[in-house]
């Protein structure tokens, strides 16, 4: 029992919340319940997951020395030797295939939107390019400052486009952008964490860590919080988007999104725990409370009124 919940460690699937991207196209384009929308949106949603999964098997591999000179990644299940090597090179390779197989089962979902071959044609390409994409990242590219930030915010655009594919949906170019530098904006704040682990214990958790300072990682979250904000402004204006949606109203969302941008700094810079993205989404009352009434603000919007 023990080494199953090992298994389970290493595979991370309280980071499966990052996936629920896929649902965005579906949801923006108000056929998010529709029952063949619903289904092509959790197929992808799990191809994606246990594409993820294998991936941080990968990075828990690769990084395993300094995993274990690191003060939490220390307790990883590889670093820890819970898990040995060869069993999460195992591990990875199932969680590889489990994600091309589920991709597949889109070929079983009539759509009327798109030819089902093509949908899971397109999102197992989306898929297995997001999965090469980040084991180069974890060999390599996550080494370049900077480049490691636009990598890990790319890959939630690529989430979007997989769930586009999936249900037949053709992405507008604000939920990309928007999509890129929300989550630009949060590795930054992510990689801050770093900066001040480094400066504290002298040694740096990332070897691309000395390539930043607060300073620089403080301006880095200004610039993409006031971008964020001002395209998220100009796409509720943006007149083709209130013929979409059938409301002038959407601009009154804009406060939610301010607001939500304003406690992720604080979260950041006053109480320091920006380290991890997902555990402030799930553990911060007031971030939830500001993406529910996000959410349901929009419910009302595309589906209600």
């Amino acid at each position: 029992m023990q080494n199953i919940n090992q298994l389970f460690k290493l595979i991370r699937p309280k980071q499966w919340i990052k996936n629920f991207f896929v649902f965005g196209p579906a949801f923006f384009a108000g056929v998010i319940f529709q029952t063949n929308s619903i289904l092509a949106g959790l197929i992808t949603f799990l191809a994606y997951s246990f594409a993820a999964s294998s991936i941080y098997c990968f990075n828990d591999i690769y990084d395993v020395e300094d995993d274990r000179r690191h003060p939490v990644k220390c307790k990883r299940p590889i670093a820890a030797g819970d898990i040995t090597i060869p069993q999460a090179y195992g591990l990875m390779g199932l969680m590889f295939l489990l994600a091309m197989s589920a991709s597949s089962l889109l070929l079983l979902l009539p759509n009327e939107r798109v030819n089902p071959i093509a949908s899971a044609y397109q999102t197992g390409s989306i898929i297995l390019f997001y999965w090469l994409l980040n084991l180069a990242y974890c060999a390599k590219l996550k080494q370049y400052a900077i480049i490691d930030v636009c990598i890990v915010a790319f890959g939630f655009v690529l989430r979007l486009l997989a769930g586009g594919f999936a249900v037949g949906v053709v992405l507008s170019k604000w939920i990309v952008l928007m999509t890129f530098l929300i989550t630009l904006f949060m590795s930054f704040a992510k990689r801050r964490d770093d900066v001040l682990r480094m400066e504290k214990t002298g040694e740096a958790p990332r070897k691309n860590t000395i390539r930043y300072n607060l300073t620089f990682i403080n301006q880095a979250i200004t610039i993409t919080a006031s971008v964020t904000l001002v395209c998220y402004i100009m796409y509720t204006v943006s007149p083709e988007v209130i013929q979409n949606f059938h409301s002038d109203y959407l601009y009154l969302t804009s406060i939610f999104v301010l607001v939500g941008l304003l406690r992720y700094i604080q979260v950041s810079v006053v109480d320091k725990k920006s380290g991890d993205p997902t555990k402030v989404i799930l553990r911060d009352r007031f971030t939830q409370c500001v993406l529910l009434a996000w959410v349901l603000a929009f419910l009302l919007i595309i589906y209600v009124f």
